[in-house]
């Protein structure tokens, strides 16, 4: 049982800074510091996200 919740514990912390690093990374492509071809690849799609919630959708793209 404890194993299960510090596993759910984990989880989620890491869910978070999956979408902290989404928006660090939208961050750098809105200024022009990056391209959706530099994020890597486990997090582009909440990258992508990201920018069309700031409507840079034309950002999103490859």
């Amino acid at each position: 049982m404890m194993r299960m919740l510090l596993w759910l514990v984990i989880k989620f912390m890491c869910q978070g800074e999956v979408r902290d690093m989404a928006v660090v990374y939208a961050t750098l492509i809105v200024k022009g510091k990056k391209t959706i071809g530099d994020v890597p690849e486990r997090i582009r799609e909440q990258v992508r996200q990201v920018l069309i919630d700031l409507d840079c959708p034309e950002l999103a793209g490859e």
